[in-house]
């Protein structure tokens, strides 16, 4: 055994030790699914009931939904361990207000949770319903390796599952989750944030602190040691096509989203990181997110996964109390995506 693979099993081991001790994210995620479900009316949501007794919200398909609906969603997806504002006083003088994000257990809360990591097929051709499932649901399933990884399952009675979609689930699909999930239909809630929507448009980019940690999973950093995180991006203005609003989401993050991660070890890992979280060193940085999706067209899986990061991380390191800094903001290229300046191209 080399001693890469040494290390390796021993952060594995190490992070399971850490595991044994988190909380269940879908009971500490239920009170907020409660509240949101309630207060539909005043977040301008739709809740229905199907037909085996699982709650559907629509936060942007019929009903309107809108940017306080997004900001508790996006903390739902967080499993109740995260915290996420909106306020102004951001980096860009034409686009001020940002989606602040942090988290009491940022690994839990955004790869345990938030992340887009199950994915729910069912049927073919064009017709067929996709979907990529997040939130508090995902850990009570554990149908993703990660979970092996994490060394985490929730145990919770209820589960929520957030869909970034523009059309209702089919009965299936419902079934299948509630299945997966070892709960009855009845404690299910699904909740449906289509990209083009307020509430979608927030929840996305609320996703910026998860994308870092997503990233540093993928370069090879001990999760065990990412102590604490916050994050910051533009809101940016959501569009009625698909392709512009998932552009300007994405690009809100790849060209101003900002992360602080403080991390335990050693300064040359923390200063490695830095340097290599960021998206600036991608090949195929360097143009709006809508733009390179149409350049492969519409192949998600031709783009460069190391694309798929913040524009500026900073990284301390809670030994030496040093911190490092890596890529870079990009307001000329944020401007061109928010403005629209690439969607006739």
């Amino acid at each position: 055994m080399s001693s890469a693979d040494v290390d390796s099993s021993a952060n594995l081991a190490a992070l399971h030790e850490q595991a044994r001790a988190w909380p269940s994210v879908g009971t500490l995620s239920a009170p907020q699914v409660r509240a949101l479900v309630d207060d539909a009316g005043q977040l301008r949501l739709g809740v229905q009931k199907t037909a085996g007794g699982a709650t559907v919200v629509d936060a942007g398909i019929s009903a309107l939904g809108g940017l306080e609906a997004g900001r508790r969603i996006a903390e739902i997806c967080m499993g109740g361990l995260g915290h996420v504002r909106l306020q102004s006083g951001g980096p860009f003088r034409r686009w001020p207000w940002q989606i602040c994000v942090y988290s009491t257990n940022p690994v839990l809360a955004c790869l345990g949770s938030q992340y887009a990591g199950w994915s729910l097929t069912h049927g073919e051709g064009k017709g067929a319903f996709h979907a990529l499932g997040s939130g508090p649901g995902r850990a009570l399933a554990g149908k993703e390796a990660l979970f092996s990884e994490l060394g985490y399952r929730d145990r919770a009675h209820n589960a929520c599952l957030v869909m970034e979609v523009d059309r209702n689930p089919p009965a299936e699909i419902i079934a299948k989750v509630a299945r997966d999930c070892q709960i009855d239909a009845d404690q299910l809630t699904l909740i449906l944030t289509p990209t083009r929507s307020l509430a979608g448009t927030v929840q996305i980019v609320g996703r910026v602190l998860e994308v870092a940690l997503h990233k540093a999973h993928a370069l090879g950093f001990p999760l065990d040691r990412i102590v604490d995180g916050l994050g910051a991006a533009p809101l940016p203005p959501p569009s009625a096509d698909f392709i512009t609003a998932m552009g300007r989401t994405n690009d809100a993050i790849l060209f101003g989203g900002e992360v602080h991660l403080f991390v335990s070890g050693a300064d040359d890992d923390a200063k490695n990181l830095a340097g290599n979280l960021s998206c600036v060193g991608s090949r195929d940085y360097g143009k709006p997110f809508g733009k390179i999706f149409t350049d492969y067209k519409f192949d998600f899986y031709q783009i460069d996964p190391q694309l798929f990061a913040p524009a500026s991380v900073t990284v301390t390191a809670l030994k030496s109390g040093r911190t490092f800094r890596g890529g870079r903001l990009n307001e000329e290229l944020l401007n061109r995506s928010f403005d629209g300046e690439d969607d006739n191209d």
